[in-house]
């Protein structure tokens, strides 16, 4: 059972975060917070496998909660994923870069909100396709320093890091590029190892920056 805690400033939408979240099979809701000081207190209390928090509350946002629950500097880190009515707001780089395993619109249906918070209870990460195709174009028109590799990726890397940065799961590339699911999670750990990240949100906005995913023709992402 994948315990979740839904931190929202709005009862309503915690209430209904609570009903979806509660009817999937295998996901349990443990708890609410209406401000992002109570979700703090909250997530360290009963120890959740997964916080869904809203992007702006009162006392601390989103990337705050994230940054304390989920940041480079937390020694036992709770995984976050962060839901917004928002397509793209100033606040999504903040809080990917925060530590968020994923990222999803309000609107997202049932199935997408709890594949989310199965993703980011197995380590794994998932973000709204929506919010992808905007972060592609926000890295496309920014120009930054790219960090390079400690060491060549490989073929298999380099392979498995573009179906990554489109969003695929790891059961998805495995069926993509004919590996085990094990095979997938190695060639990840690799990536991360030789860039220094944290986690395959990292990795996907490296992919991003570096210029390895492009636009598709209309479909989505591809990579070059």
């Amino acid at each position: 059972m994948i315990r979740v805690i839904v931190a929202d400033d709005q009862e309503p939408v915690r209430t209904g975060l609570r009903l979806l979240l509660d009817s999937q099979p295998g996901i349990e809701v443990v708890g609410e917070a209406a401000d992002g000081v109570e979700a703090v207190r909250l997530a360290h209390r009963v120890r959740p496998d997964v916080a869904l928090v809203d992007i702006r509350m009162p006392g601390l946002n989103g990337i705050e909660v994230t940054s304390l629950l989920a940041g480079d500097r937390v020694a036992d880190p709770i995984a976050v994923v962060v839901i917004t009515t928002f397509d793209l707001d100033e606040y999504v780089h903040g809080a990917l870069r925060a530590g968020a395993r994923g990222f999803l619109l309000k609107e997202a249906g049932p199935h997408l909100i709890g594949e989310a918070v199965r993703a980011a209870a197995n380590g794994d990460a998932l973000i709204a396709p929506q919010v992808t195709l905007r972060l592609l174009g926000e890295f496309s028109r920014a120009t930054r320093a790219v960090r390079q590799p400690s060491s060549p990726l490989t073929a298999r890397e380099e392979d498995v890091l573009a179906l990554l940065a489109m969003g695929l799961t790891n059961t998805e590339i495995g069926e993509r590029l004919f590996l085990s699911l094990g095979t997938v999670k190695t060639h990840i750990a690799g990536v991360l190892a030789k860039l220094g990240l944290r986690n395959r949100v990292e990795a996907a906005m490296w992919a991003y920056e570096s210029g390895r995913v492009d636009r598709s023709d209309g479909d989505g992402l591809s990579p070059r």
